[in-house]
């Protein structure tokens, strides 16, 4: 009723140019609306605005020149490659159509560097503390990732196998694994799972491994490995940085892809650049309940980008975990009746020997940096929080101001108020 008798009384105006100058006068407020959306939205536009015109910023560009063997490593899941978890030998209808889904976002110790520069740094520079520290969040839950899903609680009587996954924001899906191999030592499962040339006979998937180079003095090695992958896909290589740091009888396991030259990137077999594989391995009590640590614990954090589409890879590391797992132990099995027998030792197994040796405080000291870093973050982050929902007051509060200094009806303050609810949920999303 206001809002029709406010246009009729306009309209009873004597003259054309009484009427205009009403009208005028009414949608003053709205092109005053209209410029501060403008302003506004300006100064607050999301992210993603700018996305197409980086696009073509960089179809202008010349494409960067990729080196022959890019770094990506966090930990996340050891590799069920390692543990034969990747599985694609398992899904028979997975093609290479998924290569290169999304852009990932490489956690917080990835390194990307230049061959040259790492060349020169050495080759222990590939795995560093940095990934010490990762692997003890992911080990004490404390990496500030989505929630675990438990997938898997299997056993047999020598063996107990528990598997979670989660899906991170951006990235393949990251599984966490715990084994318990009964009358087994750390140790031997520590050499066992570096054992290349033990592994390419219990792993079928391994086609292909070899040491590209290796440091003494820290035990850190450069391996490159071809995995088999089902006819129709072309088979996959990892050129991976591998390094221990041994704590009493824990020993922290790192694995990751790094860079390198030696080795020519191909068309087949595909490089696999985003790769890392880490697990801690440790003493524990046997399920008798006897009070003997007897038994070996192996926590395992793997994620790779094999260029298949994540959802399958689900599909099919859900489908054929347990098949590939439970071959497992008659490997481990067989490998501690050689070594129990005297066989010699691999190259491998023992650079597996030369760990770097860290005291329990010293993890403990890298846990609670963890802590005051996640607090820090969380405290930055609350301020920036803050920051947003001033100038966000600061418009509601003149939209109101201006609505009701105008005396033009229902109209003018429905659309100030309108506008400035819309600017309040722009704000939230942001």
């Amino acid at each position: 009723m206001a809002l029709s008798s406010l246009i009729s009384e306009i309209l009873q105006r004597p003259t054309i140019g009484g009427v205009l100058a009403e009208l005028v006068t009414l949608m003053a407020p709205v092109w005053v609306a209209v410029v501060v959306g403008v302003l506004v939205g300006w100064a607050w536009k999301p992210k993603w605005a700018n996305l197409g015109k980086d696009l073509l910023d960089g179809s202008k560009e010349s494409s960067p020149v990729s080196p022959s063997c890019s770094s990506s490593g966090t930990s996340s899941m050891p590799s069920f490659s390692s543990f034969k978890l990747q599985l694609p030998a398992c899904i028979p209808w997975i093609s290479d159509d998924g290569a290169g889904k999304e852009n990932l976002s490489v956690p917080p110790t990835t390194v990307s560097e230049s061959s040259s520069s790492v060349r020169g740094k050495g080759i222990s520079s590939l795995v560093m503390d940095d990934d010490l520290e990762y692997l003890c969040r992911l080990v004490e839950e404390k990496d500030g990732g989505p929630a675990w899903i438990q997938m898997m609680d299997r056993s047999t009587p020598t063996m107990g196998y528990q598997a979670w996954r989660r899906d991170p924001e951006s990235g393949p899906p990251q599984y966490r694994s715990r084994t318990v191999f009964e009358d087994a030592t750390p140790e031997l499962a520590r050499d066992f799972f570096w054992d290349d040339e033990f592994r390419l006979k219990w792993d079928d998937m391994l086609i292909h491994a070899s040491t590209l180079e290796e440091c003494p003095t820290t035990g850190t090695i450069m391996v490159h490995w071809v995995r088999k992958f089902p006819f129709f896909c072309s088979d996959r290589e990892y050129v991976i940085g591998r390094r221990i740091w041994e704590s009493g009888r824990s020993y922290y396991c790192v694995t990751k892809g790094v860079p390198c030259s030696s080795v020519p990137r191909r068309n087949k077999p595909r490089r696999v650049d985003l790769y890392y594989s880490s697990w801690c391995v440790r003493a524990v009590e046997s399920k008798r309940r006897d009070g003997q640590l007897t038994a070996c614990e192996v926590l395992l954090f793997h994620y790779e980008d094999m260029g298949i589409p994540w959802e399958i890879a689900k599909l099919g590391v859900r489908q054929g975990m347990w098949g590939a797992v439970k071959k497992i132990d008659p490997g481990l099995r067989a490998y501690q009746r050689e070594r129990a027998a005297g066989a010699p030792l691999s190259r491998c197994a023992f650079m597996a020997q030369i760990n770097t040796k860290v005291s329990a405080d010293y993890l403990r000291s890298l846990e609670s940096m963890t802590a005051e870093t996640s607090e820090t973050e969380n405290g930055s982050s609350s301020q920036k929080q803050l920051g947003r929902n001033i100038p966000r007051l600061v418009i509601v509060g003149g939209a109101i101001a201006l609505a009701c200094t105008l005396d033009r009806g229902l109209m003018t303050k429905a659309l100030i108020f309108g506008v400035a609810r819309r600017f309040a949920k722009m704000g939230r999303r942001l």
